[in-house]
């Protein structure tokens, strides 16, 4: 490619962002091309008005008596029974997000590849894996795998899923996509800025991008066809997930909500986690951060937390709302985040290091479609079975508390069918038993735990 397209440089022009072609003539002509590929497909316009956004504030909450706790409606016993019949027809499809690095944990490599099985080793992608094959083994039906990376870990998790055989699925029942991304502003001049010559700097459009990018891959009429009609929506970094929860998806279907949610019980007020409450009369997510100390600890009568019902970030969604929360136009707005941003200038011809906040990033929240939901559903989970997430090196929320998590599930279920763990680690595969019943049903007489032990 020798020259920029006249209609793209002419778009530039009148967006004040020419400065990007800015070296133009030394770029190799791969480099050229792709420029021009990640230039045609930004919206300048839209980009002007997130500029001028700016300045307004991240979240703002509405009055608190416009604010109230949201209630929980736990499963029937008609619940699994009808989420087992969905899974035998194939309606639901399971979405894993794992697009982040594990360098919190000193792990240079996709998230989803470290090993947290305490007994196995086995990976965090392995554990899901195996979760939804078993699934698909117990109700004949196979669960497509969705699984969606970033730009940052595509290529590992792609090679890995493969080496590893696709932990025994069927290469054509997973689907690994990619989240899109947004350029970053410069935040005085609202310029774009550059990584290096003849490439923007972009990042990750945030966990919401999980969502637009099923539409923009294809991949959300793929699975229409495919007689899909639910989204269980999960994250890669708590091992604990019981994917796509016969009880769970049973009664999201009886109660014929476009958005199920599962809750875990906050520990105390300023714990980590965003709080699901009714907000306007709709089903909402209030961010730790934005819920005030005062509301956070209010408590009830019986000295339960008022507003106690946290996030783990397990979802179920309809098709139907999936596809209003990806229309282009009426979907998940961007949210304006200010970072410091390492960035290429062309006229100092240098990469600058700033010292102070300099740029604007955009990100979408899952959470914002909930209240685009007409129907929702909150059922609780208890912690221990289903949240344990893996963020830190060390400390709370580390491989050690995970791998207790798993080890004190695992051992709970083999208590229950008669066999003391004995202190011992203890670890269930999925492909073994996927809860305490079928555990149960097939721990051989006269089983004993007798040191570190891996039931596959």
């Amino acid at each position: 490619m020798t020259h920029v397209p006249h209609d793209l440089r002419d778009r530039l022009t009148a967006h004040g962002q020419g400065h990007v072609l800015a070296g133009w003539d030394a770029l190799p002509p791969a480099s050229r091309i792709a420029l021009v590929e990640q230039l045609a497909g930004l919206d300048l316009a839209e980009l002007d008005a997130l500029y001028r956004r700016r300045a307004e504030p991240h979240a703002v909450l509405p009055p608190r008596d416009r604010i109230a706790p949201i209630p929980l409606d736990p499963p029937t016993a008609s619940s699994r029974e009808i989420g087992e019949g969905v899974l035998r027809r194939g309606e639901v499809a399971a979405l894993l997000v794992a697009g982040g690095q594990g360098s919190r944990l000193g792990f240079d490599k996709p998230k989803g590849m470290y090993p947290v099985g305490p007994v196995s080793g086995a990976s965090l992608f392995q554990v899901h894996a195996e979760k939804v094959l078993a699934l698909s083994r117990r109700y004949g039906k196979a669960v497509p795998f969705l699984v969606m990376t970033s730009p940052a870990t595509h290529a590992d998790t792609e090679a890995f899923f493969r080496d590893q055989r696709y932990f025994g699925l069927a290469a054509a029942d997973v689907f690994l996509f990619q989240q899109g991304t947004m350029p970053a502003l410069d935040l005085a001049t609202g310029r774009l800025l550059l990584e290096e010559p003849g490439k923007l700097f972009v990042s990750p459009n945030g966990h919401g991008g999980t969502l637009t990018a099923l539409a923009e891959t294809g991949l959300l009429a793929t699975l229409k066809a495919c007689g899909v009609r639910h989204v269980f929506y999960f994250q890669v970094d708590n091992p604990l997930v019981k994917v796509c929860d016969p009880a769970f998806v049973g009664r999201h279907v009886e109660t014929r909500a476009e958005v199920s949610s599962k809750v875990v019980v906050k520990e105390q007020p300023g714990e980590k986690v965003g709080v699901l409450a009714v907000v306007d009369g709709r089903c909402a997510i209030v961010e730790y951060s934005d819920l005030p100390p005062e509301m956070a600890a209010e408590r009830e009568p019986d000295g339960t937390l008022r507003f106690r019902a946290g996030s783990p970030a397990i979802h179920i969604f309809s098709m139907p709302l999936l596809e209003r929360v990806t229309a282009r136009g009426t979907g998940l707005a961007y949210h304006v985040a200010r970072k410091k941003v390492a960035y290429f200038d062309p006229a100092a011809g240098a990469v600058v290091e700033p010292t102070t906040e300099n740029a604007l990033k955009f990100e979408r929240f899952v959470f914002d479609a909930l209240p685009m939901a007409d129907r929702w559903l909150a059922v609780e989970t208890p912690r221990a079975e289903e949240f344990a997430p893996l963020k830190n090196a060390t400390g709370p929320d580390s491989p050690a508390t995970a791998r207790r998590a798993m080890i004190d599930l695992h051992a709970g279920w083999l208590a229950r069918a008669g066999v003391p763990a004995n202190g011992h680690a203890v670890e269930v595969s999925p492909l073994f038993a996927l809860d305490a019943d079928e555990l149960a049903a097939k721990i051989p007489v006269g089983f004993a735990v007798t040191g570190p032990t891996l039931l596959r």
